[in-house]
């Protein structure tokens, strides 16, 4: 016959709830990040509209010679500020969907971890480096300025490649392709927001986290 749970059990399960709960603290930081990501969006918006504008007014008025040599820097600004969107975009729903309730959307981009997370985020700041490069490469205005710039960017870029592949792999193990096509399907076709994770799910985990150790996979199978 067991005993019952002494006080001291009672006590720590208590404090055990308590500290789960404090995960909720996390929709500060997702309410926050969201709101400059809805703010990049805007201001791209604004930014595509006034150089819009700009360009076919000086169309209409001095004909096609009128296009200027930065109106292609002025597009790749606008380029540039919806990727930053993005990127505080992903960190928002990533961290809503890891701390908060699963998501049908992050789990259609392959975000179910912290790890999965950062590499989502370094491939866009990947893009946003290159991106920055071509606006001042279309400048042209300093030579050797453009060519120190674009060793600073090249090391940067270079870093951050190494950190992807160093750390390829090292993602969600419920990252398979028929889960992620399932999120798809529920988000996509039955609008459903909320992800479920039902038992397949659960023993594909246990399945891939087993292969891993054993090293009978690669890190990177099942994870496209």
């Amino acid at each position: 016959m067991s005993s019952p749970p002494t006080g001291g059990s009672g006590k720590r399960e208590w404090f055990s709830e308590v500290i789960g709960r404090t995960r909720f603290v996390v929709l500060i930081a997702v309410v926050a990040v969201l709101l400059v990501s809805f703010s990049l969006f805007l201001q791209g918006t604004l930014l595509a509209l006034d150089a819009v504008w700009n360009s076919w007014r000086d169309i209409y008025r001095e004909g096609l010679s009128a296009q200027r040599g930065d109106l292609a820097v002025e597009f790749l600004e606008v380029v540039s500020t919806m990727l930053k969107a993005v990127v505080f975009y992903l960190i928002g729903v990533g961290l809503y969907s890891l701390f908060i309730t699963p998501l049908n959307l992050t789990s259609a981009l392959g975000v179910e971890s912290l790890a999965d997370l950062e590499q989502k985020v370094v491939s866009v700041i990947i893009v946003i480096l290159g991106v920055t490069f071509l606006e001042h490469f279309v400048r042209w205005e300093k030579p050797l300025d453009t060519l120190q710039f674009a060793g600073a960017l090249a090391l940067a870029g270079g870093a951050l490649v190494f950190f992807q592949r160093v750390h390829r792999g090292a993602g969600g193990d419920l990252q398979q392709p028929e889960s992620k096509l399932r999120a798809r399907r529920d988000l996509f076709e039955n609008e459903h927001e909320q992800r479920h994770i039902d038992e397949r799910d659960v023993m594909q985990a246990e399945q891939a986290t087993r292969a891993k150790a054993a090293g009978t996979v690669d890190a990177d199978d099942g994870s496209g």
